[in-house]
């Protein structure tokens, strides 16, 4: 990362927490604001912990960032959260039609 180039954890932030938004709302569930901020509090601990050139590779590829995103909803406990809803919703394929680049997070469920 060049010394002009911004800090990437902010814009990833914020990008996983409306990847959340988005992902319950798909599946037409309330997020669970406290575990939403925890996951993206542990989302920007683990960028925060990498060398700034891997912060930017995480940002600048996608499938390193849903490595990230997935790795984030698991470890702070927010996949834990509706569960079982969740985990009907996916056995049935009635997940709201949500995009292909989900699948990280769904697959959570299956297994």
């Amino acid at each position: 990362m060049s010394p002009s180039s911004p800090e990437p954890i902010p814009s990833l932030r914020d990008d996983f927490r409306r990847t959340l938004e988005l992902f319950y709302a798909g599946l037409k569930l309330a997020p669970p604001y406290h575990s939403v901020e925890r996951a993206v509090a542990h989302l920007a601990a683990a960028l925060a912990a990498l060398p700034p050139e891997e912060r930017a590779r995480v940002a600048a590829e996608p499938a390193r960032r849903w490595v990230f995103y997935r790795r984030a909803f698991v470890e702070s406990g927010l996949s834990q959260k509706h569960r079982g809803i969740i985990a009907g919703l996916v056995r049935a394929k009635q997940t709201g039609g949500l995009p292909p680049e989900y699948q990280p997070l769904l697959d959570v469920y299956t297994r």
